[in-house]
């Protein structure tokens, strides 16, 4: 069995994940961040998913508040009904968010002796972040084998993108195949007691679960 370090936002693409890892049978270890969100209803997602699938769950705190983004503080509004998601980068984006948070999974595989490292990136339908692409994964990829005793020693972390070539039907579909747990995930840039329906995780989401033929048990304002 392989020890792996699964990325558990809390959101329905790092559900999937994990429960694409466990199906392969690894041995998992969810890791979220909580990094200055402007709310904490995805982790509590987070917590309700690791806990579903009784897999350790560690949060680790950084402080990302002087980071520009509308995902982080107060300060600024998420942009809603955005035409042409994915065209452009949106100011939801956190700059470096994945390739930060990547850097401390590989040190917690390192230091709890896993072998990879999974991450619910999508490249399909998604709001255009530069790190969800397969040339970031790549690349970095390649840095970690460099830059790592486990590299050097000839025992290079991969890491997985089970959905990076997913839509976002798909994604789903595969969730429920897998009997993921989507009804206890949280997408929405909100953190009130709906989803709103408006931004563009809710307006992807909503999308996928249309086109993939399914009702999101999830509400919405």
């Amino acid at each position: 069995m392989s020890r792996a370090i699964v990325l558990l936002s809390g959101g329905l693409d790092s559900a999937v994940t994990l429960a694409h890892s466990v199906h392969e049978g690894n041995e998992n270890i969810a890791l979220s961040f909580s990094y200055g969100q402007r709310h904490t209803r995805e982790l509590d997602s987070a917590r309700a998913v690791a806990g579903h699938y009784g897999v350790k769950h560690i949060t680790i705190n950084i402080d990302l508040s002087e980071f520009r983004s509308s995902l982080i503080g107060r300060s600024g509004e998420v942009e809603k009904d955005r035409e042409n998601i994915g065209r452009n980068i949106p100011d939801t984006y956190v700059p470096a968010r994945n390739m930060i948070m990547l850097s401390i999974a590989v040190g917690l595989c390192e230091s709890m002796d896993a072998e990879a490292i999974y991450i619910g990136a999508n490249a399909v339908d998604y709001s255009g972040y530069p790190d969800c692409r397969r040339e970031f994964f790549d690349s970095l990829t390649d840095t970690i084998r460099k830059g790592t005793k486990a590299g050097a020693e000839g025992r290079p972390i991969r890491i997985g993108t089970p959905i990076l070539d997913m839509s976002k039907a798909e994604i789903i579909k595969l969730g429920k195949r897998l009997n993921a747990p989507l009804h206890l995930t949280w997408s929405c840039y909100g953190g009130g007691e709906r989803a709103c329906g408006h931004c563009d995780s809710c307006m992807l989401r909503l999308k996928g679960f249309k086109d993939a033929g399914y009702e999101d048990e999830v509400t919405y304002e």
